[in-house]
């Protein structure tokens, strides 16, 4: 049996969210290899182990030090009780440390400062909760802060927004990392959405009237059937019975993003799907998911992905082993688990429709 993966959430020290905390005991504290993931030795860690309280005033107890981030693959940063809180030398170090050995490392809201506190989102673009975005920029200048998005992916550094973006950061980091079977099982378990991309604004200002939101609802399960056609915007504003101004602008408002990053994001999605769970060609998926050839499956791919279609199957695909992610080997990392590949979430994908 293979060695679990040691996942530590920083607890302590004004670092402990609650709604954090159980969004990463809610993926890693339980058992899913069922679902083709592995196992996960999950635990939390603070500078002084002991009662710890969260930010909702419950108390929890912290059995860790933080030479316990000297062996994590995976650490998780939640919210802090106060921003401007200074956070102890002692846990910038094993951050720093932590980082400088490879760990994957996530924050949640405002634990995004204890990473720029650390001089680990230097010169890197990061998000947190769009109320705390501008303090986040004035405190830290060599953070390209985006308030806009749910998350920022940075290869080693994913940095998440305000509550339920937390969970979209976390089944990010569980697609990239073992595909999407494991993560669609896992947001199914968890009754959340399977995947929500990055670029998507963190909220919206003026919602539409229930009536359009539901026929514009209609229309989106429609467009999501029928990816292999040529999806303009006329034709789905035509279905949604509105002009073409109209439909963008009521798009936007609702999902906080364009028609066309809106597309591109479920084609790229129906295409991991096709490449994971089936032997379909490639040429195929590309028609299937919309792209129209391999050419362009391959150039989407690889500017969102920063991997190949052959590469993603050969990773991800679950017919080439019975754990559901071939034993493959990228960029020098473990085998069974993809590193080193960086996707590039940005708001406002693809051009404006």
């Amino acid at each position: 049996m293979s060695a679990p993966v040691v996942v530590s959430v920083l607890a302590g020290n004004g670092t402990l969210g609650a709604f954090g905390l159980g969004s990463a005991s809610e993926v890693f504290g339980y058992d899913h290899t069922r679902f083709g993931l592995p196992r996960f030795d999950y635990a939390l860690v603070a500078e002084q182990p002991g009662p710890v309280r969260t930010d909702t005033g419950l108390t929890v107890l912290v059995e860790h030090g933080l030479d316990r981030l000297a062996v994590s693959d995976v650490v998780v940063v939640t919210a802090q009780h106060e921003a401007d809180r200074r956070c102890p030398p002692a846990v910038l170090a094993a951050l720093r440390a932590a980082a400088a050995r490879g760990a994957q490392l996530i924050s949640h809201c405002s634990g995004a400062f204890v990473l720029a506190e650390a001089g680990l989102l230097d010169g890197r673009r990061a998000t947190t909760h769009w109320r705390m975005a501008d303090e986040l920029a004035a405190r830290f200048p060599a953070v390209d802060v985006d308030p806009r998005v749910l998350y920022v992916d940075e290869g080693r550094i994913i940095t998440g927004a305000g509550t339920a973006a937390g969970v979209d950061a976390l089944l990010h980091w569980v697609r990239r990392e073992y595909g999407p079977g494991p993560a669609n099982a896992l947001a199914r378990e968890m009754v959340v959405p399977a995947h929500r991309d990055g670029g998507q604004a963190q909220y919206v200002d003026t919602p539409v009237p229930r009536c359009e939101d539901d026929l514009l609802g209609v229309v989106l399960a429609w467009a999501q059937e029928h990816l292999a056609e040529d999806l303009t915007v006329d034709l789905l504003a035509r279905r949604a019975l509105m002009s073409p101004r109209t439909f963008a602008r009521r798009f936007r408002a609702t999902t906080g993003t364009t028609p066309h990053a809106w597309l591109l994001a479920r084609r790229l999605a129906a295409a991991e799907t096709l490449l994971a769970d089936t032997d379909v060609p490639v040429e195929e998926v590309a028609r299937l998911a919309g792209f129209g050839t391999a050419a362009g499956l391959r150039e989407h791919f690889a500017r969102r992905r920063g991997i190949s279609p052959r590469a993603y199957r050969q990773a991800f695909g679950t017919r080439l082993g019975s754990g559901g992610a071939a034993a493959v080997q990228l960029d020098g990392h473990r085998a069974g688990r993809v590193r080193g590949h960086q996707p590039q979430v940005e708001p406002g994908v693809g051009q404006p429709a």
